[in-house]
């Protein structure tokens, strides 16, 4: 169904005005449906994915280190109780993975090798002999460079066999992650991921790496939690493992003074037994202190018997609505501007599009390439019948475009002068073809000509078109086109010469025959020179076509093959211009008829590209300098060689004739060997 255009800017305004109010409604239902969870929902989210995040970061970095030294003892690449090479291993790892704290190894005699981190910018190596003697190798950043700036000897309770960590990863020969404060040098909440490492096949000591749990508080205040809420990492118990604290590190303990750590505390124990961090699935409570209503929601995480806690006051949720009311003006907005666009697209859509393309069509028009001209349908009538119009329109001039040369009415059209009487002399090359016979094959067939004319006229208009040249008329069975207009050609010798060759092939290929069933032969003169081009005629019919001598040569060069039994021959100009880029034989020097002085006259072969002169050739043109030197037995001679090579070789044959009727008769001292045409 097509639309007028006032329906269709109706439309586009109801469809802006439609849309619009339904956006709103559902924006206002969609908004007020899930205002009530958006906050606590999408922060503790948030916080969950991030602290998971963290976690396993953590957890990667230890078991990335735990690998490394591991397999360092056990491929034995240092010896454990080397302590300049233990030292650089140790550091390392501490190091490249920012958030360990430890690098610890014992030994089941009670031997303890360490590097701890201390902040960013200390490093310390520690040693615990069996007799209980603690040294400290402290190392220090001195710009780019660490360096020891500190060693000494301290005395120490601290037995590595029976820390949790050890213990248990030799007993159970396996890897273990467990909690602990207790460390050489004082106490330190942290996590401890060790193994038992083999050397040489035997159990032997256990490798820890140690994570001080400030390095996740520091990482917890780091976290955008709300305005005013926080995230706490308890165990199930209500102790803490890590609160936020921007100043935490290996060198400042941890604190527990943000203000929501207590109520964090009380949700992890009021939950009492309705919350499972076996089972995995986040718990939500309501916590009042001091007057104040919080919303806290309990996640299980991922080391085993922690949990997230995630605390957000109540007053909070006053945000939502706050925003909900902003995200509806907002939305409102962006739908009018919406409803603008959509009324802009649509109105650019039905009309805007359409009307281009068909002012294209009629640019195509105006430039004359009828070709190229579309219709385009649309739901608009009247757009619809302008394209069908314009189609229609085309249609009849690329009619006219079979009766005139296209080219010429794209030049008239670019130059804006319309057509004129007059014209121009330009060097150009002309073409004349017709067919052997043709007389005689019309009076035997009729009307039943028109096939054969159609199929010959379609294989050389091909060809001529092809290699840019302009057909100027149909004479009968005669072919006139020319080269060099309207568009100068430079090179219009040789692309005269190569569509003449490839009317010759396009004729033999297309397998013509006459009324005997024998093959259509073609004839073609050609000659260059200057010409008068132009709008020749009068002011009533004009006719777009070139005259002058040079035209007037190559009609007479096309009836020419009829003496010498050639299919295609060029006058002295074409010859000349076309260079080397042709293969030709020189037949004669004829004085063609109306005309007296002689001119050359050559038998087109082929293109240079395509094969070199044939050895018959150098034959017939030795032939033909003994001829014009009056050396008639010697002339007959190269002709003869010329049929031993080329058996049905009219020309030489003519010429043989020629010499014999000198020897028999021969001409006067003005004799030059030019040969006089009797007729056109």
């Amino acid at each position: 169904m097509r639309l007028g255009i006032r329906t269709a800017i109706s439309a586009l305004v109801l469809t802006s005005i439609v849309v619009s109010a339904v956006g709103v409604h559902l924006l206002w239902w969609r908004t007020a449906h899930q205002v009530s969870q958006t906050l606590a929902n999408t922060i503790n989210d948030q916080i969950v994915s991030a602290v998971g995040d963290e976690l396993q970061s953590v957890t990667s970095e230890a078991r990335s280190s735990m690998m490394a030294v591991r397999t360092l003892l056990a491929e034995k690449v240092f010896d454990p109780r080397d302590a300049r090479k233990r030292e650089i291993v140790f550091r390392s790892q501490l190091l490249s993975q920012p958030t360990i704290s430890w690098v610890a190894f014992g030994w089941p005699d009670g031997s303890f090798f360490a590097g701890h981190k201390l902040g960013d910018n200390v490093i310390e190596m520690l040693e615990i002999a069996p007799d209980r003697k603690l040294r400290i190798n402290r190392y220090e950043f001195v710009g780019n460079d660490l360096r020891l700036t500190a060693s000494w000897f301290e005395d120490t309770d601290y037995s590595v066999t029976e820390q949790e960590w050890f213990r248990v990863a030799k007993e159970t020969n396996d890897e273990h992650w467990s909690t602990l404060t207790t460390h050489p040098r004082g106490e330190r909440l942290a996590a401890a991921f060790s193994a038992p490492i083999e050397i040489d096949h035997k159990p032997d000591g256990v490798v820890a790496i140690i994570i001080e749990l400030t390095r996740v508080s520091n990482f917890l205040s780091q976290l955008t939690v709300g305005k005013s809420a926080g995230a706490f990492i308890l165990e199930r118990d209500g102790k803490v493992v890590a609160s936020p604290d921007p100043d935490a590190s290996e060198l400042v303990a941890l604190k527990t003074d943000h203000p929501l750590f207590p109520v964090a505390v009380d949700a992890i124990r009021n939950a009492g037994s309705a919350y499972e961090p076996g089972e995995g699935q986040p718990f939500n409570t309501m916590v009042t202190r001091d007057g104040k209503a919080y919303q806290a929601v309990i996640t299980p995480i991922s080391f085993p018997g922690w949990s997230l806690v995630t605390v957000v006051p109540e007053s909070e949720f006053l945000g939502p609505v706050q925003m909900t009311i902003r995200n509806l003006l907002i939305g409102l907005a962006v739908l009018i501007v919406f409803a603008g666009l959509l009324s802009a697209w649509l109105a650019q859509r039905l009309i805007a599009a359409p009307l281009i393309k068909v002012v294209n069509e009629i640019r195509h028009v105006e430039r004359f390439d009828l070709d190229k001209v579309q219709r385009h349908p649309s739901r608009l009538a009247e757009i619809g019948n302008l394209s069908g119009a314009i189609g229609d329109m085309a249609q009849g001039l690329a009619a006219f475009g079979k009766y005139i040369p296209a080219d010429l009415v794209k030049r008239l059209i670019s130059d804006g002068n319309g057509a004129r009487l007059g014209g121009a002399v330009r060097p150009m090359s002309v073409m004349f073809i017709d067919l052997a016979g043709f007389t005689g094959m019309s009076e035997r067939l009729g009307d039943r000509i028109i096939p054969l004319l159609s199929r010959y006229f379609d294989c050389v208009s091909a060809q001529i078109q092809n290699q840019n040249g302009t057909i100027d008329k149909f004479i009968g069975d005669a072919v006139m086109a020319f080269w060099g207009a309207p568009t100068p050609n430079p090179d219009h010798a040789v692309d005269c010469c190569r569509a003449a060759l490839a009317c010759r092939r396009a004729v033999e290929e297309a397998g013509l025959v006459d009324d005997h069933g024998q093959p259509v032969r073609i004839r073609i003169g050609i000659n260059s020179g200057d010409m008068l081009v132009g709008n020749i005629g009068s002011e009533v019919r004009l006719n777009y076509t070139v005259i002058g001598d040079a035209v007037n040569i190559a009609s007479r060069l096309e009836s020419t093959n009829k003496a010498y039994g050639s299919t295609i021959i060029i006058g002295p100009e074409t010859r000349r211009l076309a260079g080397k880029s042709i293969v030709v034989r020189e037949l004669d020097r004829l004085a063609v008829y109306g005309r007296a002085g002689g001119l050359q006259i050559y038998e087109l072969l082929d293109m240079a590209g395509d094969i070199g002169a044939p050895a018959w050739v150098a034959s017939y043109e030795a032939g033909l300098a003994a001829w014009r030197a009056r050396d008639f037995s010697a002339a007959i001679g190269a002709f003869e060689k010329v049929l031993e090579i080329r058996e049905h070789d009219a020309a030489s044959a003519t010429m043989i004739e020629r010499c014999r009727q000198q020897l028999d008769n021969p001409a006067g001292e003005d004799w030059d060997g030019t040969t006089v045409a009797r007729t056109k």
